[in-house]
């Protein structure tokens, strides 16, 4: 059963995966659904760990920065979303 979700990209990347996905008869869904596939099946404990494929970098551009934020405390998410509310 598909489930749908709604996700955020850089424009650039998503006219080319678009196209790349076109190109090659596939849906821009199932695309995505297939590198979640490929990420989750395996034990990769980083994206480090994780191989990219020379056809993803084809649709990537240039390298993926990958930002984490630190973990807040509970004290300091409720401060930051009642400053946001305002």
């Amino acid at each position: 059963m598909d489930n749908k979700i709604t996700l955020s990209f850089d424009e650039s990347v998503i006219n080319k995966a678009k196209k790349y996905a076109e190109k090659n008869n596939i849906s821009l869904s199932r695309l995505i659904e297939f590198l979640l596939k490929k990420v989750t099946s395996g034990n990769y404990n980083s994206f480090e760990d994780f191989p990219i494929s020379d056809w993803v970098q084809q649709v990537a551009e240039g390298g993926a920065t990958y930002q984490t934020k630190a973990r807040r405390t509970r004290k300091a998410a409720k401060e930051e979303f009642f400053k946001s509310r305002k």
